[in-house]
């Protein structure tokens, strides 16, 4: 205990969960792969790929597919240490970078998460300035003409900064208690979100069933699958949803430590392909559904709309447009939970494990992500920030290849847990002073390739496989060295 105490690497939230502790099972995994996918921009996505795109059905499935099992044959190997260790990403980084190594570098998906925290709750927020203007609307229809809510400070007016300093406000005060209550922040919101999906399919059922349902079924076109022409659509189909899924695969360890067991954990990480296949079914006929109808008020539509904002602007009825913003508050905000906050909150807790807690991280978060969306319009979206916030990402994969190769094939699946926790001189991660030079010569090497699909004009073409060009160059390169 004396040890312990002077131990500076040692935070209560981010040592070895307590079997005892371990709650999940394969259901939460169900409901946390279900808050992965029920954004707008997966909606969007999917919808667009089916309905958008001259691609045969059969195309779009299969690339669909096989970037779901690639997403699943990934995340079943990065999180299985976790769950049998108990670890979260930036303290498993020990393990391969050394304490210091993975203190420093694990912070580029800390500066992600936050940077993109505060931009996800900068558009969330829009779902509250609504709300708002609605719910002022239905007192005084000319409360919104007045002289104050047409000054505008970066971009917002009084409305928007309320509703956005609200969202993050709500956010922080929810997300930083404790593990137990993520879980069933995740677990309610991915079982509400499904359920108005639900609802807004027996809708559109209730208002022309034959019409909708034929116009569904013609999507369904399974001639000329075996062509060559359709590899490349399949294989760019599959590096997309890849790509979509890839930001929560670094560090899913963050959620699978709190797993029962590893028969759990691999039930559980199948169920992204059963929510893949739900989502894509509702976004689909959703979509072709509200088409119809606003096709039938004779809107004129110069394409289909696949994007729920959009589709609820053009509806003219304010019961739904509520349903759906409510709906859409609760997607965003739990993939911002899970994609966002947490990572950045462990790798808080990580590089300050003596001062900081859940409070003082998620207070960091608050801050930080506040002047980020605030300054967002003005300034962020207008210097390109997305393209430098691209580039860090690019250390997502090679952070991927090192793990791995190091768990599975350098330590063959063993770990000391105490000396995980420990900076003394003999332990089994000390490496050279804290670093671990191999490991990130390797993920420099991996970095550069991956970070080269973004800035090299000639390699943009391969920006959708850069998380996975990133992993193999760095696990090659660390295992050719390491081995040895």
């Amino acid at each position: 205990m004396k040890d312990k105490s002077k131990n500076n690497l040692i935070n209560w939230e981010i040592v070895s969960v307590n079997p005892n502790d371990k709650s999940w099972d394969w259901k939460d995994l169900f409901c946390f792969w279900g808050n992965s996918i029920q954004s707008i921009i997966a909606f969007s996505l999917i919808a667009s790929l089916y309905l958008v795109y001259e691609l045969s059905f059969l195309v779009v499935f299969i690339g669909s597919l096989i970037g779901t099992l690639l997403v699943y044959f990934f995340s079943n190997l990065i999180s299985k240490p976790s769950q049998k260790h108990g670890i979260p990403f930036p303290v498993l980084l020990r393990t391969s970078l050394g304490f210091k190594g993975a203190k420093y570098l694990a912070m580029f998906r800390g500066v992600v998460g936050i940077f993109m925290f505060g931009i996800q709750t900068f558009f969330l927020s829009k779902a509250f300035s609504y709300l708002i203007r609605i719910s002022i609307f239905s007192i005084d229809k000319t409360i919104l003409d007045q002289d104050v809510f047409l000054i505008f400070l970066l971009g917002l007016n009084v409305i928007d900064g309320v509703a956005f300093l609200l969202t993050i406000l709500i956010q922080v005060f929810l997300f930083s208690k404790n593990h137990n209550f993520n879980k069933m922040l995740i677990n309610f919101s991915a079982v509400i979100v499904y359920l108005g999906m639900i609802s807004f399919f027996i809708l559109i059922i209730n208002y022309e069933y034959e019409y909708v349902t034929k116009s569904f079924l013609e999507i369904f076109v399974f001639k000329d699958i075996f062509m060559r022409e359709n590899i490349i659509p399949i294989l760019t189909i599959a590096a997309t949803i890849f790509s979509y899924f890839s930001i929560v695969i670094v560090n899913y360890g963050d959620f699978t430590r709190y797993v029962k067991n590893e028969n759990q954990l691999k039930v559980g990480n199948l169920s992204l392909i059963l929510n893949l296949i739900i989502f894509s079914f509702f976004a689909v006929f959703i979509v072709i559904g509200a088409d119809i109808i606003l096709n039938k008020n004779l809107e004129n539509m110069e394409r289909i709309l696949t994007n729920p904002t959009d589709i609820i602007g053009k509806i003219d009825n304010t019961l739904i447009t509520i349903i759906v913003l409510i709906f859409t508050i609760f997607a965003s905000a739990s993939t911002n939970l899970i994609a966002n906050y947490v990572p950045a909150q462990n790798t808080l807790l990580n590089f300050l494990p003596t001062k900081l807690n859940l409070k003082s991280t998620g207070f960091i978060i608050g801050f930080l992500g506040f002047m980020i969306g605030i300054f967002w319009l003005p300034l962020l979206s207008q210097i390109g920030i997305l393209s430098f916030l691209d580039t860090a990402g690019s250390f997502f994969g090679p952070f991927f290849g090192i793990i791995v190769i190091d768990y599975y094939l350098i330590k063959n699946g063993n770990l000391i847990n105490k000396d995980i926790f420990s900076v003394a001189g003999d332990s089994a991660y000390y490496y050279s002073r804290g670093w671990h030079i191999k490991a990130i010569y390797s993920l420099l090497i991996g970095f550069i390739f991956a970070a080269s699909t973004i800035w090299n004009v000639n390699l943009m073409h391969l920006h959708s496989y850069s998380w996975i060009i990133g992993a193999f160059t760095s696990s090659l390169t660390y295992y050719l060295l390491a081995s040895r």
